[in-house]
C-alpha cells in the first residue's frame, strides 16, 4: 500500500509502498478515507513521543470502511463506515470498563505506537471498545477530524471544563482544536475569546462564534482581563507551547479552570505561575482525547447540526502533498484542518 513514511526523526518524509497492515485478533483494518493532518504529527516527526518507533507511518484521526475483520470481533463487519479515537483502549483494564478508554494504561494510538492512517489502510485493534459508526450525512472529510481534534475539544470543553451558559472562555490556538473548541463552547452558550497569531484564522473563529479576538503575545492575558472584567472563567490552551499554557493560566479570573489540549515537548515545559495558582485557587486539568464511549452524545448534536465540523475544514490534499507539509507543521500558519485522501 502507498503511505507517508519517515526513516529518521526530523528527517525526510516521502511517500513509499510499504507492507499492508493485518487484522489482529479483536482488530480490524480499515481503507482510509480520509486523514487529518494534525500538529501531533509534527511531535511524532520531531521526535517527541517515545512511543514512535522508526521506520514510521504517522497518522491518528481518520475515516474510512471496515476492509478485514480479525477473530473475535463482535459488532463491526466489512464494509462499516467508521472512525475510532486516536487513544485506542485494550477493553479490559477498569478504565476501559468504566468508558475511559483515553487513559487505559495499555493503550495504543496509531500514528505514534503503531503505522497511523496517513496510508491506504490502518489497523485498529479492540475494534468492540474503540470503532465508531459515522452517520450517512456526516462526509468524510468532516468525519476525518473527528477522532483527535474535535472529539478532544468536545471533551476538553464539556467534560473537564464543564463549561456553563455566559461563562468566558480563552481559548488559545485557531488551529483545528481551538476551533472545535471555540465552536463546542459557543454551542454550549459560553461567551468565547480566541487568541491566534494568524489573522485569517481569528477570522474563522469569529465566523464560528468567538465574540472577541485577541493577537497572541505577552499582552494577551491583559486583555482579556480587560474585556471580562476580572479574567475568564475557562483558559485552554490548545497549542502546546511554554508560552500559550502561561498565558492561559494568566487569563483566569479567581477560581478559574485552565485545560491543556496540545502537547509539549519536554524541552518546552512551562514554569508556571504557582504562586497565582494557589492564592486564586485555579483548577488545573489535563485532557487527553476522548473514549469511543463518549462519542454518541457529540455525534448527536453533529446530527442536529449544533455541531458542525464541516466549517473547520481548511482544504484536502494527497499524500504527497501532506509529506510535504508536515515537517512544517510548527511555523506554517494555516487556517482550519487539513485533510489527506489517500486514494491514488
Amino acid at each position: 500500500m502507498r503511505a507517508m513514511y519517515y526513516e529518521q526523526f526530523g528527517g525526510p518524509v516521502s511517500v513509499a509502498e510499504v507492507a499492508e497492515p493485518i487484522a489482529p485478533a479483536g482488530g480490524v483494518v480499515i481503507r482510509v478515507a480520509g486523514s487529518g493532518l494534525c500538529r501531533s504529527d509534527w511531535h511524532a516527526w520531531a521526535g517527541h513521543d517515545d512511543s514512535v518507533h522508526l521506520p514510521h507511518v504517522p497518522g491518528h484521526e481518520f475515516v474510512g470502511t471496515v476492509e478485514a475483520v480479525g477473530d473475535g470481533v463482535n459488532d463491526w463487519r466489512v464494509g462499516d463506515r467508521v472512525t475510532a479515537p486516536f487513544v485506542n483502549g485494550c477493553g479490559e483494564c477498569e478504565w476501559c470498563r468504566t468508558g475511559q478508554s483515553q487513559v487505559c494504561p495499555a493503550q495504543t494510538q496509531p500514528g505514534f505506537t503503531h503505522w497511523g492512517s496517513h496510508a491506504e489502510l490502518v489497523s485498529i485493534r479492540a475494534a468492540d471498545v474503540n470503532l465508531v459508526a459515522i452517520p450517512d450525512g456526516l462526509g468524510d472529510d468532516a468525519a476525518a477530524s473527528l477522532g483527535c481534534r474535535f472529539a478532544t475539544a468536545y471533551r476538553a470543553v464539556r467534560s473537564r471544563a464543564r463549561v456553563r451558559p455566559d461563562e468566558w472562555v480563552a481559548v488559545y490556538g485557531a488551529g483545528g482544536v481551538g476551533l472545535s473548541a471555540v465552536m463546542i463552547a459557543t454551542a454550549l452558550g459560553a461567551r468565547v475569546i480566541a487568541v491566534d497569531r494568524n489573522p485569517a484564522a481569528l477570522e474563522l473563529a469569529r465566523e464560528l462564534g468567538a465574540v472577541h479576538t485577541v493577537a497572541a503575545g505577552e499582552a494577551a492575558p491583559a486583555e482579556i482581563i480587560e474585556l471580562t472584567g476580572g479574567g475568564a472563567q475557562v483558559g485552554i490552551d490548545a497549542v502546546g507551547s511554554a508560552d500559550t499554557s502561561t498565558e492561559a493560566v494568566l487569563s483566569l479570573r479567581r477560581r478559574g479552570r485552565h485545560v491543556q489540549i496540545g502537547l509539549l515537548s519536554r524541552d518546552q515545559l512551562p514554569v508556571l505561575p504557582l504562586d497565582r495558582i494557589l492564592a486564586w485557587e485555579l483548577d488545573l486539568l489535563g485532557s487527553h482525547g476522548m473514549s469511543a464511549a463518549d462519542y454518541p452524545g457529540m455525534l448527536e448534536l453533529v446530527a442536529r447540526g449544533v455541531l458542525r465540523p464541516q466549517e473547520l475544514l481548511g482544504g484536502t490534499v494527497t499524500l504527497e502533498e501532506g509529506a510535504a507539509l508536515l515537517p512544517l507543521m510548527d511555523q506554517a500558519i494555516s487556517t482550519g484542518i487539513t485533510v489527506i485522501r489517500p486514494a491514488r
